[in-house]
């Protein structure tokens, strides 16, 4: 976890069981600068029943199959563990962090033998007592994602992380909605900031609207980290292509949000080098507005202010107003004291 802004971009199971498609996918996340691309671990034996329906979403986007049993679904989405490593090992070579989620006891302990450093709960996992307890112990850096939520769910999660071996330090609690895409309205991004607030973590967001705005919007509120699915065509058949950002418009998140960082600066309000050179420029200063003969009393009505500011400052009008000029004065030409 570093002091910037963390990118995960979220390939999920966007690589439709294939490992070709899993190391393109990881060659457009490394091209776009993200700090990490994420996958999901698991074994559809051990995460659903062969009775779970599929979600209104995940039929609609798998064009309504006749088998739409969840698990159908997942067991044509895992990845091995040779295609894992072999995953670790290609993202190593980008220079991009490999990072997945497990979605099953087992798989915890699988990516815990890969050495991550991390964790990541999903949503779905926020009420599982056994997987939080599990992850906890290990003592890792976790960020918690709070889709389906209200603060009591979250508080609870977060006491079995603290009270089995994480420090509050360690948590970064993600805003989320479990709507793929999420509608606008529901968004509620404001929702971060009272997380933050009120459970005294870092924050940050983990989208599923259309579009790269809002995860923007949450890094300018003080998102620290930013998680987003993206496929290499929305067209694809498969669970979450709809609601994922193509690579194209990936670098254009990545590029903002970097911007954005840029741009927040560190909070003290003060003189930027870029502009101080234009200060003279735009500024003013106290002139004549008509020929003063040298005695004359300078007034309301003789004096005016106008550019450049490299004389007196307006700011001392009250200062100027009053006095004898001690010299002559054309019209426009700045009053000297």
């Amino acid at each position: 976890m570093n002091s910037k802004v963390l990118i995960i971009a979220e390939a999920g199971v966007n690589h439709n069981g294939s490992l070709d498609l899993a190391k393109r996918l990881v060659d457009e996340a490394a091209t776009a600068g993200v700090d990490i691309i994420k996958f999901q671990t698991f074994k559809a034996d051990k995460l659903v029943s062969k009775t779970a329906r599929q979600a209104e979403y995940q039929r609609r986007n798998m064009g309504d199959p006749a088998d739409n049993s969840q698990y159908a679904m997942l067991k044509r989405l895992e990845l091995s563990r040779e295609q894992h490593e072999e995953l670790v090992t290609y993202c190593r070579a980008r220079g991009i962090r490999f990072f997945s989620t497990a979605f099953d006891l087992d798989s915890i302990d699988y990516l815990h033998s890969l050495d991550l450093g991390l964790w990541k709960v999903p949503s779905g996992e926020i009420t599982n007592y056994p997987y939080l307890r599990k992850i906890a112990r290990y003592g890792e850096p976790v960020i918690l994602s709070t889709g389906m939520c209200e603060l009591a769910d979250i508080e609870a999660a977060l006491q079995v992380l603290l009270s089995n071996g994480v420090r509050k330090e360690q948590v970064t609690i993600l805003h989320c909605n479990t709507e793929y895409p999420t509608p606008m309205k529901d968004v509620n991004l404001k929702a971060m900031l009272e997380i933050g607030r009120i459970f005294g973590v870092k924050v940050g967001y983990s989208d599923h609207t259309e579009g790269i705005e809002v995860p923007i919007a949450a890094v300018a509120l003080g998102a620290t980290v930013i998680e987003k699915h993206f496929t290499l065509d929305k067209t694809m058949e498969g669970p979450d292509h709809k609601a994922s950002l193509e690579p194209e418009e990936l670098r254009a998140m990545v590029k903002a949000i970097r911007n954005i960082e840029q741009a927040l600066g560190d909070g003290h309000k003060t003189i930027s080098e870029s502009e101080r050179k234009n200060m003279t420029v735009a500024r003013k200063s106290i002139v004549a507005a008509c020929s003063i003969r040298k005695g004359d009393l300078l007034t309301e009505q003789n004096l005016t202010v106008k550019r450049p500011g490299n004389g007196i400052s307006p700011m001392r009008w009250e200062e100027v107003i009053g006095t004898c000029a001690t010299r002559d004065y054309q019209e426009e030409e700045p009053i000297e004291l």
